[in-house]
């Protein structure tokens, strides 16, 4: 049964070429609540994995062909960022703080400690499942400001930078009243509950998607 804690549709990869620790990993993450898919190489998960797909790598430094920090390279240029944790023998160390220094998410050092690894695991997960879901949110108020009109995008950008109504009227030849029409017709189409909501969501989406 999956754990209530883990995202159910979250995959646990292990790409490792010794198949002992392929199949003891695969046991203990079924015991423990996580899906996962065990393969034996870097090329073998390329052919598999889906880009988006959520979960997480547990990944072998050492293997035939690709190595892991080969195919950690290869899935950031392709701009496929699947959280990574290295696993590694104890000779290994310093090709895994190498993969931290890319962008892992950490390394465990074999034989892997169960209770480390499990929970890891639900860290990992669990900061990917918050990543989600601050991006889907972040997506979702993007969508809402499409519905503004140029006039109130105008509107909103001067209320996040502070200014009042007297001083947003001023700039935009309006009356303070009419900023004020303008702010309430803001909050209704972004579905905000008020312009503190309002400002922290500009402020945090702030970027190429919303030029000022």
């Amino acid at each position: 049964m999956i754990d209530a804690a883990i995202p159910s549709e979250a995959t646990v990869f292990i790409v490792d070429d010794d198949a002992a620790v392929r199949d003891s990993l695969a046991i203990l993450l079924g015991l423990k609540g996580f899906r996962s898919v065990s393969l034996d190489s870097a090329e073998a998960f390329l052919s598999v994995y889906r880009p988006g797909q959520p979960g997480c790598l547990l990944l072998d430094v050492r293997m035939p062909g690709m190595s892991g920090l080969e195919l950690q390279s290869r899935l950031a240029e392709q701009g496929h960022p699947i959280p990574i944790i290295i696993i590694t023998a104890h000779g290994d160390v310093g090709m895994a703080r190498a993969a931290l220094k890319a962008g892992a998410e950490d390394f465990l050092e074999k034989p892997l400690d169960t209770e480390v690894l499990v929970e890891t695991l639900h860290g990992v997960l669990d900061r990917v499942g918050r990543r989600q879901q601050e991006s889907a949110r972040m997506a979702d108020w993007l969508q809402r400001v499409e519905r503004l009109t140029a006039r109130e995008r105008q509107v909103m950008e001067l209320v996040a930078e502070g200014h009042s109504n007297r001083e947003i009227g001023e700039s935009l030849g309006i009356s303070p009243r009419t900023v004020e029409v303008y702010k309430s017709r803001m909050t209704e189409k972004l579905q905000v509950r008020n312009l503190s909501e309002l400002i922290r969501l500009w402020i945090a989406s702030r970027g190429p998607q919303l030029p000022s």
